[in-house]
C-alpha cells in the first residue's frame, strides 16, 4: 500500500510505523497510509526559518511572478488532480471548486504584486508630519516576519485549503509548513509533489506533513504565525497551547459556524428571487456533500411562507442524484470517510432533540454506481424547527454534512436576532428584492458575520454564491467562527508581516522606505527627469520649474475651451458670501499649466505616456496675477511585466507634483503616473 511522503527538510520522507490508513471514500478500499512518527518538528520549523531568508529577500513582484508561474504549472496537471479527487467522494463540480478554486487563489494573489512596490517590504497607510518645521515625521512599514507560517487544516478541501493560505504567506515573504486534513491528504500530497518537482519555490518555502502535527507547536516562536481551519473545540485547544500563549504567537482561526440564509419577507413564489433562494439552499446542502465551513446550516423563512418553502426545497432535494462521482448522472458524492459519516449522524441525533426530519434519512440512501454501505454516502437531510427562539441545539450543533434546518420568523427584526443566535458565523445571506430589507439586515446583523451576500435577480447570474470565499475579500468571522480573517487581498499579507512605526527626517524615511516623502531632499542633477530611462531614475530625482503668470485672459480662455463656466471662474460674479475674493482659476487649468511647466516636450524621450493622476488636491485659490511654479519629484517606481517578446520593457513611475505660488505656498498637490521605457531591451 502506498505510504504518503512528508516533504520536509528539502527531501521526501515517510514517517515511521504503519501510520493511519486512508480510504477511497466511494469504494471504501484502503489506498494509502500517512504517518509523521519519528519526524523532528523542531528541525522542520528551523529549516523553514533558516532557508526562508531567501524568500524574505525577494521583492513582492518576484514573489508574485513566482505564484503566477506556480499556478500555470499546476494547471498542466489538472487531469491528475481530478482523478485523485474523485477518491475523496467529490464530484467534478466539487473538485473544480477545490482544485481550480485553489489555483485561482494563486493567480489572484499573484496579481496583487501590481499594487505593491518592487521591494521586499512596503509602507502601510499615510505618513504623519510630527514637527512644525517639517523635519520630523512618522510612517508605518510592513516587513516580513522571520518565522514560519504553520497551516493546520481539519476540513475537507485538500487543495483549496492549502493554496488559499500559502498564496498569501508566500506573497508576504514568509515560508510555511502545511498540515492538511489527514483523511484526504493523499490529494494534497499529489499537488505538493508537482510543486516540488517544478523547482519554482525556493528551498524551505513550503513543507508538507501528512498525518499528525505531533508536538510541532512546542517549537513555535514569536516570529511564527499559526492558522487553523476546523472545529471550534480543536481550535480552542490549539489556541490555548502553552507555547502559543508564552510566545504570543499570532493565531488565525477559521472555525465551523452555523451560517444562515434568510428569505426576505418581500419575496413571493412568483418572483425570480424565490427560485434563486431555493436553488441556493439546495446547492449549499449538496455541494461537496455539505462539507464546507461556509455551508448553510440554518434557513430562516417568513412564517407565512414556511410550508411553501418546505415543499419547494423537498422537491429540489429529491432531484439530487447520489453516488459514484465518476458517473455523469451523479450530482452529489460521498462524505470524506466513514468516520465523518458517523460524526454527522451523531450530530443530527442531537438536532432531532428539538427538530423533526422532513426530508432524507439517517439510515438509508439510494446511490448510483456505488455501494452505499462500503462508501461514505449519506442522504441530504432537511430538518424543521418551529420554535427557534425556544431551542438551543439548532444554534449550537453543526452536522458537517448535507444537513440544514428550516425555521420561521415573524419580521426582519426576528430574522436578525435569529442570525445572531449562532454566536458568529463565516457568512450569512439574504435573498431580497427590497433595498430597505437588505440595508436593515446588513447593518443589523453585520457585527455577527464575516461576510454577507445580498442576493437578488439583478446579480443572480454573476454572483459567486453563499459558500464561496473570494481571494480579494476577507474570509473569517467573529465569535464561534474563530475571530480570524484570511485572504482579503492586501489585508491578508499583513498577517504575515510585522508593522513597525518608523520615525525620522523625511529624507531618512525616504531612504528607508524607497518612496519619496514630502519635504525630503530632492536630487537635482541638471538633467530633466523625463530624459531618463526607468532604470536610470532614482527616487528623489527632482525638477524645479520656471514660473508662469496666471491672467484673467487665461482663465476665460480655459472656461471657453472646457465649457466650465462655474460662477467662481467669471469676472462679473458678485463674490460676496462666497469662499473667493475675485475670479479664481480652474483647478484643472492650474494642473494643465503645471504639466506644461514640467513636461519636457521638445524631443522624443523615454516617457511613453501619461498613465493617470492620483490624489489631486487644490489647497489654495489661484487668482489672476499669481505666479506659479512646480516642484516635480520622482516618488516611486513600479516595474511592469512584459506580456511577450514583442512587448516593450517598461515601468510605471509615480511623480509628486507640488504647485507653488509666488509666496512659496502650496496651491495644489498631486501624484501623476507615467509609463517609462526601460533602457535594457
Amino acid at each position: 500500500m502506498q505510504k504518503l511522503y512528508n516533504y520536509i527538510l528539502g527531501k521526501k520522507i515517510t514517517g515511521d510505523g504503519d501510520g493511519q490508513v486512508l480510504y477511497n471514500a466511494v469504494s471504501g478500499n484502503a489506498i494509502a497510509t500517512a504517518s509523521t512518527a519519528g519526524l523532528n518538528f523542531d528541525d522542520i520549523l528551523s529549516y523553514a526559518r533558516n532557508k526562508g531568508s531567501a524568500l524574505r529577500k525577494m521583492s513582492f513582484h518576484e514573489r508574485g511572478l513566482m505564484l503566477r508561474a506556480l499556478a500555470n504549472h499546476l494547471r498542466k496537471h489538472l487531469d491528475k488532480f481530478y482523478s485523485i479527487s474523485y477518491q475523496t467522494g467529490a464530484t467534478k463540480a466539487d473538485s473544480w471548486i477545490d482544485i481550480e478554486g485553489g489555483i485561482g487563489n494563486l493567480f489572484a494573489n499573484a496579481s496583487l504584486r501590481r499594487k505593491l512596490p518592487d521591494t521586499p517590504f512596503c509602507l502601510d497607510g499615510e505618513h504623519h508630519a510630527l514637527g512644525k518645521q517639517n523635519t520630523f515625521m512618522g510612517h508605518h512599514l510592513l516587513v516580513p516576519k522571520e518565522g514560519v507560517a504553520i497551516h493546520i487544516n481539519a476540513f475537507n478541501f485538500p487543495v483549496w485549503g492549502m493554496l488559499e493560505k500559502i498564496a498569501v504567506n508566500l506573497l508576504a515573504g514568509m515560508p510555511c509548513v502545511v498540515k492538511p486534513a489527514t483523511v484526504t491528504s493523499y490529494l494534497t500530497e499529489a499537488v505538493v509533489k508537482e510543486i516540488m518537482d517544478s523547482n519554482i519555490l525556493p528551498n524551505g518555502a513550503l513543507q508538507l506533513i501528512c498525518g499528525s502535527a505531533g508536538n510541532m507547536l512546542d517549537y513555535v516562536t514569536s516570529q511564527d504565525v499559526v492558522t487553523f481551519t476546523g472545529s471550534a473545540t480543536t481550535g480552542l485547544m490549539l489556541k490555548s497551547h502553552k507555547r502559543i500563549l508564552e510566545e504570543n504567537v499570532p493565531f488565525n482561526m477559521e472555525a465551523d459556524s452555523l451560517n444562515c440564509i434568510i428569505l426576505g419577507n418581500d419575496v413571493t413564489p412568483e418572483m425570480p428571487e424565490w427560485d434563486i433562494f431555493i436553488k441556493e439552499v439546495r446547492k449549499e446542502i449538496t455541494v461537496k456533500c455539505g462539507q464546507k465551513c461556509t455551508a448553510v446550516r440554518r434557513i430562516f423563512v417568513p412564517e407565512n411562507k414556511i410550508e411553501a418553502v418546505q415543499t419547494a426545497l423537498i422537491k429540489a432535494l429529491s432531484q439530487t442524484t447520489i453516488g459514484n462521482p465518476l458517473n455523469e448522472k451523479v450530482r452529489m458524492g460521498s462524505l470524506a470517510g466513514n468516520t465523518q459519516r458517523n460524526e454527522v449522524k451523531t450530530q443530527v441525533q442531537k438536532l432531532l432533540a428539538s427538530s423533526q426530519l422532513i426530508y432524507g434519512s439517517l439510515d438509508s440512501v439510494e446511490t448510483i454506481d456505488a455501494d452505499a454501505n462500503k462508501g461514505a454516502f449519506i442522504s441530504p437531510m432537511l430538518l424543521l424547527n418551529t420554535t427557534p427562539f425556544l431551542t438551543n441545539e439548532v444554534h449550537e450543533v453543526e452536522a458537517f454534512g448535507p444537513v440544514s434546518t428550516l425555521m420561521p420568523y415573524k419580521n426582519l427584526e426576528e430574522a436578525i436576532e435569529l442570525s445572531k443566535m449562532g454566536k458568529g458565523s463565516l457568512v450569512s445571506s439574504i435573498v431580497t428584492a427590497s433595498e430597505k430589507n437588505a440595508t436593515n439586515y446588513v447593518l443589523g446583523a453585520g457585527a455577527y458575520h464575516g461576510r454577507i451576500l445580498v442576493l437578488n435577480n439583478e446579480c443572480a447570474k454573476e454572483n459567486t454564491g453563499h459558500g464561496s470565499p473570494l481571494p480579494l475579500l476577507v474570509h473569517g468571522g467573529p465569535g464561534r467562527a474563530g475571530g480570524g480573517e484570511e485572504m482579503g487581498g492586501l489585508r491578508g499579507i499583513k498577517h504575515y508581516m510585522q508593522r513597525v512605526a518608523i520615525q525620522g527626517s523625511p529624507t531618512m524615511l525616504t531612504a528607508v522606505s524607497k518612496v519619496f516623502q514630502p519635504n525630503a531632499k530632492g536630487n537635482i542633477d541638471g538633467r530633466h527627469p523625463f530624459t531618463k530611462y526607468f532604470e536610470e531614475l532614482q527616487i528623489g530625482d527632482q525638477l524645479i520649474t520656471e514660473k508662469r503668470l496666471i491672467t484673467s485672459e487665461d482663465i476665460n480662455k480655459f472656461a471657453d475651451l472646457s465649457g466650465d463656466h462655474f460662477y467662481a471662474h467669471k469676472t462679473e460674479t458678485d463674490f460676496s458670501g462666497t469662499m473667493f475674493e475675485q475670479q479664481v482659476a480652474h483647478g484643472y487649468f492650474i494642473m494643465s499649466i503645471a504639466a506644461g511647466l514640467f513636461v519636457d516636450g521638445f524631443k522624443k524621450n523615454p516617457v511613453l505616456l501619461n498613465y493617470g493622476i492620483d490624489e489631486l488636491r487644490f489647497t489654495k485659490p489661484v487668482y489672476p496675477g499669481a505666479e506659479i511654479y512646480i516642484r516635480f519629484t520622482c516618488k516611486e517606481k513600479i516595474a511592469q511585466d512584459t506580456k511577450d517578446e514583442n512587448d516593450l520593457p517598461k515601468g510605471i513611475v509615480k511623480w509628486l507634483v507640488e504647485i507653488f505660488d509666488e509666496s512659496n505656498e502650496i496651491t495644489g498637490i498631486a501624484t501623476i503616473l507615467t509609463m517609462v521605457a526601460k533602457k535594457n531591451k
